[in-house]
């Protein structure tokens, strides 16, 4: 049975896509994460949660755990 970390790391370096409280969509490379699960993402991009069009583009972002809805690799 595959454990949410073990799902994750495999995963880093991956396009992954994050909806977070507040109807937020922000999608771009899994560069890690920790314990409380909150993620680095590499070349990322915050998505109009309802178009999936591009609001605003990042270098590097770092989304805190408790914010996540969920994760799709």
């Amino acid at each position: 049975m595959a454990r949410p970390f073990d799902e994750l790391t495999k995963a880093l370096g991956q396009p992954v896509l994050v909806r977070l409280k507040g109807d937020k969509v922000v999608r771009g490379v899994l560069a890690s994460f920790d314990v409380h699960l909150n993620v680095i993402l590499e070349n990322a991009e915050e998505l109009d949660g309802t178009e999936q069009t591009v609001k605003e583009k990042y270098p590097k972002v770092m989304v805190r755990g408790d914010n996540i809805i969920f994760i799709a690799l």
